[in-house]
């Protein structure tokens, strides 16, 4: 029998409406880690809000976390791999954003930890992210004069959720900076809204479960999504399945369509399938 990961993605495809993982998920995840399955999730979130997501569950493989920036180890409590933005694309970056009026938040890891900075907290969105994550999984957040002032820290990611006629224009020029990898795709929380999210060229969800299949020794791979941001993630699987409330190009190019995100479809689909 080939030693298979079995990989999701969070938001949209493994957690419920409320962005959470339901009881039934959590004991579902939690029975299948106990039989020596191999699970682990490919997600935009940061290592903070994953491991206490899946604190109940034991999952028993490295994280991708931030769209494939990096890879951690829930265990030990580490970053396995991390890719960082070149000082070109960094500084290029900078310029856009600020030139199109843009708020969000850079993300640095240095001395394997990770600091979040934000500008303002203009945009009602930004204002309800900091609250969450520092209500419910303690995350710190530092408050800059300018995201200029980062420029020669390790930044790994940049992140925003805003109205998408505002995000669109930014996001056109964005994907013409050299060494830039950028993520634009739906708010499944929000129709209204857009997310725009930068990180290394080098870094993607398919390239970081293909070194996590190399080192670890997978012959398998069967992947879980909803959104664009997790074509990478198709693309490094052998099998593929698409939540049925997931973008219809995701859909068409999947091994096959199972049921929504609020019906626990991951989970049910592993329970009855994962070997």
């Amino acid at each position: 029998m080939a030693k298979t990961l079995y990989i999701s993605d969070l938001d949209g495809t493994l957690l419920n409406r409320n962005a959470e993982l339901s009881p039934f998920a959590v004991e579902g995840l939690r029975a299948l880690c106990s039989k020596g399955i191999y699970l682990s999730v490919a997600t935009a979130r940061t290592a903070a809000t994953v491991a206490a997501m899946l604190a109940p569950v034991g999952v028993n493989t490295p994280v991708v976390l931030m769209n494939g920036v990096c890879t951690y180890d829930l265990s030990k409590e580490e970053y396995v791999s991390v890719e960082y933005i070149s000082s070109f694309a960094k500084s290029q970056a900078m310029q856009i954003i600020a030139d199109h009026g843009l708020s969000g938040f850079w993300y640095c890891i240095e001395d394997g930890k990770l600091s979040t900075y934000y500008e303002n907290t203009d945009s009602p969105d930004a204002k309800l992210f900091i609250e969450e994550r520092q209500r419910k999984y303690n995350k710190p957040f530092f408050k800059v004069d300018s995201f200029s002032s980062l420029s020669e820290r390790g930044l790994v990611y940049y992140s925003i959720s805003d109205v998408t006629a505002k995000l669109e224009p930014a996001a056109s020029q964005l994907k013409e900076v050299q060494g830039l990898r950028v993520e634009y795709y739906r708010d499944v929380y929000n129709p209204r809204h857009s997310y725009l999210e930068l990180c290394s060229s080098n870094a993607s969800k398919k390239n970081a479960v293909s070194n996590i299949r190399k080192t670890y020794g997978f012959e398998k791979a069967v992947g879980f999504g909803d959104n664009y941001n997790d074509i990478p993630l198709l693309e490094a699987c052998d099998e593929f399945y698409a939540v049925s409330n997931a973008v219809e190009e995701l859909k068409k190019r999947s091994t096959a369509v199972i049921g929504a995100n609020t019906g626990d479809a991951v989970v049910r689909w592993l329970l009855e399938n994962a070997e």
